[in-house]
């Protein structure tokens, strides 16, 4: 069983070379990363690292402030864009690529198809965002195959809902949000009637902090009176469904699907089984941030992966930011107790701050123990996100967003630290620091142990603090120990949280002994994660010593006990 270690990546912003972007450039003065640019070298340095599955975030065509092709492909109303490149989440064409990644404007598409064949080649899979909940104010798609109309073209106006309206107008009223959207020199933006907001905002005057750059679809449900119409089936599922088919029919190995508790389960229900009748190994992962949700979304919405944010990511920035205790990590397996194996975890994402900004731990070099738990514990996927891997604190003021302890999604940019491992295509160490070579050397070590060891990407778990909370040789608030285990492997894991050495007696359990089938004796180890040797004595009635550096952690194999098989005596009988 292979554990699917992802890497988020926007390809306007990780291969963009220009070295002095400025805030809220143009695409022509800030430039952008291409598809061109993600080649066989950078692929391999990525399968090198330990990835196995690459994210592209920003592939589909989204709302932007920058016309292309001579004007072929106009700039959208610069009003209602959010940034100069716009957010990748307002789709105005489900069926085309984004021009700006692409060297060729005309060759997009070629450019992706290409993408996806280089990714394969590289022994990696591709997958892409599928934006379900909302599109761009004004969508139009110059690309979508004969016969397939654009969301909304058919719609009723004068209605609020109707099953197969594409969109909720507020009718009889011009879209008029409570702040100033009009920018010097530029076109008023004029909707009228006004459609809903894309974050569930079903009135004309958003807010500034709506999600006022997108309108939101309709499913079949009337949020007027909370009636579902579902039956027929509504013309956005019919939509949506052949631009699933659309895409996977490029090859691509799966989706990341945004915000899918915004969308009625129903239509997850209908929808994932029929791509994966006619493409079985598409992989479906979902945005969610509700934990009474997960289990009806991966049973009845038929998801592979959910998000684990608001359980596992939570409680490692609770840690690290408000004092929380390490022992409460144990809650968060129990919660996902069963379903452990289809929670995606990380760090960070787009959404997100950096974990070595301000906002998160302020130094890059703490990342070991947080990065040891949500990679190694459980068998789910990890994720991380491009330049985490160097440290990238997201301190520059991009634009649109400023300073925010985030790396942008809506401006055209580039990064120091991807520049630099970049370094013109050769993709090498050569213009790091030194941090940065240990950090990315740190992230490389963990990522690749998660399927060189059957253990982390097999094996079972077993939680070692309900014997150690009174143990007055280990810290419960600082420490958290576990193992994962095979029939034929063991390994030990022990994360301290604090910001000094600790000297630690770790208790294990009868229970542990048996399950896991650990040796007693005095063994010699080497730690997998440093390369160091240990030697310490297992015994079932007495505590296990080590030392952990601050903010460190020790993975170490323990030995298995295997019985004596005896030789069976063959007795001759007399007949």
């Amino acid at each position: 069983m292979e554990k699917l270690i992802i890497y988020q990546a926007f390809p306007r912003i990780l291969t963009n070379t220009v070295s002095d972007p400025v805030p809220n450039g143009t695409y022509e003065r800030n430039g952008s990363g291409k598809l061109n640019d993600i080649t066989p070298t950078l692929l391999a340095q990525l399968k090198k690292m330990g990835i196995n599955c690459l994210w592209l975030t920003g592939i589909i065509e989204m709302a932007t402030k920058t016309a292309f092709d001579d004007g072929k492909i106009p700039a959208d109303n610069p009003n209602v864009v959010k940034g100069e490149a716009g957010s990748p989440y307002a789709i105005k064409d489900y069926y085309d690529v984004a021009p700006a990644i692409a060297t060729e404007v005309a060759d997009r598409m070629k450019e992706f198809e290409a993408v996806v064949k280089r990714t394969h080649e590289a022994g990696l899979k591709l997958i892409i965002d599928f934006v379900p909940n909302h599109t761009a104010r004004h969508y139009h798609s110059d690309s979508a195959p004969v016969g397939i109309e654009d969301f909304g073209r058919n719609d009723d106006f004068s209605k609020f809902f109707s099953r197969d309206n594409n969109y909720y107008y507020i009718t009889n009223q011009r879209f008029a949000p409570n702040f100033d959207i009009a920018q010097k020199g530029t076109e008023p933006y004029v909707e009228f009637p006004a459609k809903a907001t894309g974050n569930d905002c079903y009135s004309a005057f958003c807010d500034v902090n709506d999600w006022y750059e997108t309108v939101k679809l309709n499913y079949g449900f009337d949020p007027g009176d909370w009636s579902t119409h579902y039956e027929p089936v509504p013309d956005t599922w019919l939509k949506m469904l052949h631009i699933l088919r659309f895409w996977a029919s490029k090859g691509i190995d799966g989706f990341r699907c945004d915000m899918v508790f915004m969308v009625p389960r129903e239509f997850w229900h209908w929808a994932i089984p029929q791509v994966k009748q006619d493409y079985p190994g598409v992989i479906f992962i979902g945005e969610i941030y509700e934990v009474e949700a997960y289990r009806p979304f991966l049973d009845y919405c038929h998801f592979d992966y959910l998000y684990d944010k608001v359980n596992l990511y939570d409680t490692l920035k609770g840690i690290c930011c408000h004092n929380w205790s390490a022992a409460q990590l144990t809650g968060c397996w129990q919660t996902v107790d069963g379903i452990g194996d289809s929670m995606l975890n990380f760090l960070e994402n787009h959404d997100e701050v950096r974990f070595a900004s301000r906002e998160f731990a302020d130094n890059p070099a703490k990342v070991t123990p947080y990065l040891v738990a949500s990679a190694m514990i459980s068998r789910g996927p990890f994720m991380i996100y491009y330049g985490q891997e160097l440290g990238e604190m997201a301190h520059d003021n991009e634009g649109f967003a400023g300073d925010n302890n985030r790396s942008t999604i809506f401006d055209y940019w580039s990064y120091d630290t991807l520049r630099r491992w970049y370094n013109d295509g050769k993709c090498n160490l050569r213009r790091l620091t030194q941090q940065e070579k240990w950090l990315r050397a740190l992230y490389s070590k963990v990522l690749n142990l998660c399927n060189e060891q059957k253990a982390i990407c097999d094996g079972s778990f077993f939680d070692l603090m309900y014997v150690n909370l009174r143990n007055p040789e280990f810290d419960p608030h600082s420490q958290f120990a576990f193992l994962r285990y095979t029939d034929d492997s063991i390994l030990l894991f022990l994360l301290n949280f604090s910001g000094v050495p600790v000297k630690v007696g770790l208790i294990i359990p009868d229970l542990a002994y048996d399950m896991a089938k650990i040796n007693e004796g005095i063994y010699h180890s080497r730690d997998l994660l440093w390369d160091k040797d240990f030697t310490f004595d297992l015994q079932r009635d007495k505590a296990t010593h080590f030392e952990v550096g601050a903010y460190d952690a020790l993975i170490l194999p323990l030995p298995v006990f295997k019985p004596v098989k005896k030789n069976k005596v063959k007795i001759n009988e007399e007949k």
